[in-house]
């Protein structure tokens, strides 16, 4: 993941999300369903890459929401 890139990811009983290259979690949530929701947020005002992983840490969602490369014919 590109740095300032969103990560959704649960973590010691909560979920949390975390922008990268930061050491710490920005938010924490009960439910993946609050988490989710706080990174789009986020995400989108960054118009960056949102990550949503599912609890056993593999990758069950991704979202861009900017900086997109154009189509490239070929």
């Amino acid at each position: 993941m590109a740095k300032g890139d969103i990560s959704t990811y649960h973590e010691d009983g909560q979920w949390k999300n975390k922008v990268e290259g930061s050491s710490r979690a920005a938010n924490t949530h009960s439910t993946k369903a609050e988490a989710e929701s706080k990174g789009r947020d986020m995400a989108q005002e960054r118009k960056v890459e949102h990550t949503i992983r599912k609890m056993d840490g593999t990758i069950g969602e991704k979202n861009s929401y900017g900086n997109d490369p154009p189509n490239i014919k070929g």
